[in-house]
């Protein structure tokens, strides 16, 4: 079999609930989601009540500015603990795990569960790594989620890295298989989440295929074809988790640094999880992430963007220009909405022209903080709050996310999601990433 290592890549341990354990209410949607909504996160736990869940294993970022932070995180890491003792966590035989995933909005989105070596990773501007990030990676968000993962036992990922694999010849083949293959789980998701298949993948030869069909991804002729002559190959582009996965390489380096004798080559925190998606199958909708800022006068915040960049504030009711080469986004208050349209762009994407200005607008107003929002109809609902400005961004084409990352290097962060808020990857599986 081709060694899965030279493409960065381990055949995992994978955890999973023991048989008695509710797995709707096991599941939870990744702790980024929902930020500004806790009512979301309320309802999630009043549905779970007393029952074993992942809920226990995370920390919402709802409640990252949480006076009681620290205790939450101790009580994570004792939660951790317990369920590995209790064996409400199992442990699979090696293998990886092909996830079929349907939603509100797509009928099949189709996934690839493994280990990715963070040797192979490098979230540094101007990386030529085997995986990169897809946006900009921010130091300042890292600590948080350091102090979470540092004294975990586990890891549970939301973390999904693209492949760029028009042809199909990864994952999709897979699926051919599933009737011989161990049904690990199926059952429908909470919170209109939709529903979750996962089949047990331990074959060598399916194993095998998989490895060289990924390996072709690798090659100097695909990636010249691909990308142009003398670029190094991109296997993985980060879509979701960019910032989880940076910590987890913060805390490998921090560990080689720090270790005594040296760490042997398999330690487990060398390795992360995730879920792997080609970016050309149908269920993988992009989206954009949108802006909305709290305590911002609209009036002012409109004069200070007109002053920077020469745009067109355009309210509803008002005739749009169609000028599709234009870049623009919409927006909404309390007591208006409309679309701006940027005559002077300084980046080739809306987002990249916009980010700098909120940027510096937040420098001069520390009175304002911006969040970033999945779903426009919850930005629209969170927009229109007194004191609020929602900014609605355009899509992307995700057809040129591969080429543009290894040409530009990386793309403003928060560009875009995969999927809508309810379609983010839900918490099931883990991995033990300390010893106990």
């Amino acid at each position: 079999m081709l060694d899965p290592a030279i493409l960065g890549i381990k055949i995992p341990t994978v955890l999973v609930p023991a048989a008695h354990v509710d797995p709707t209410k096991w599941a939870v949607i990744a702790c980024d989601q929902y930020t500004s909504n806790p009512e979301y996160w309320a309802e999630v736990k009043r549905q779970i009540g007393a029952s074993p869940s992942t809920l226990d294993l995370i920390l919402p970022e709802v409640y990252l500015n949480d006076p009681k932070v620290g205790a939450k995180i101790q009580q994570i890491n004792e939660r951790m603990r317990t369920y590995l003792a209790e064996k409400i966590l199992v442990p699979l035989d090696p293998g990886l795990i092909l996830i079929d995933r349907r939603t509100a909005h797509v009928p099949s989105r189709k996934g690839l569960l493994l280990a990715v070596d963070l040797e192979k990773y490098d979230y540094r501007p101007g990386s030529q790594s085997l995986i990169r990030p897809t946006e900009e990676t921010i130091a300042d968000r890292l600590p948080p989620r350091i102090k979470i993962r540092e004294g975990a036992l586990l890891e549970v990922p939301h973390i999904m890295l693209l492949l760029d694999d028009p042809e199909q010849t990864v994952i999709e083949p897979l699926f051919a298989s599933t009737p011989d293959l161990p049904l690990l789980y199926d059952f429908d998701l909470m919170m209109n989440g939709g529903h979750l298949t996962g089949y047990h993948l331990t074959d060598p030869a399916l194993l095998n295929k998989t490895f060289q069909a990924l390996a072709r991804l690798t090659a100097p002729e695909w990636t010249a074809a691909r990308y142009g002559p003398d670029e190094a190959p991109l296997l993985f582009a980060v879509g979701d988790g960019n910032h989880s996965l940076a910590t987890a390489k913060a805390i490998w380096e921090r560990l080689k640094q720090t270790a005594s004798p040296a760490l042997p080559p398999d330690h487990p925190a060398r390795f992360c999880l995730v879920e792997a998606v080609n970016l050309y199958d149908e269920g993988l909708i992009f989206h954009p992430i949108h802006r909305l800022l709290f305590n911002v006068e609209a009036d002012r915040f409109f004069a200070e963007l007109q002053n920077q960049l020469r745009c067109r504030i355009i309210t509803t009711g008002q005739a749009v220009p169609d000028h599709p080469e234009t870049q623009y986004f919409h927006f909404c208050t309390a007591t208006t909405a409309g679309t701006v349209m940027i005559e002077n762009p300084t980046s080739v994407l809306t987002v990249g022209t916009l980010q700098p200005f909120l940027d510096a607008y937040l420098r001069r107003h520390p009175e304002s903080r911006i969040d970033y929002i999945h779903g426009e109809e919850n930005l629209i609902a969170l927009g229109r709050q007194p004191g609020n400005l929602g900014l609605l961004l355009p899509p992307l084409n995700k057809h040129d996310l591969f080429k543009t990352i290894v040409h530009d290097g990386a793309l403003p962060r928060k560009t875009f999601s995969l999927g809508e808020a309810d379609e983010k990857r839900f918490y099931f599986e883990a991995r033990q990433i300390r010893r106990a």
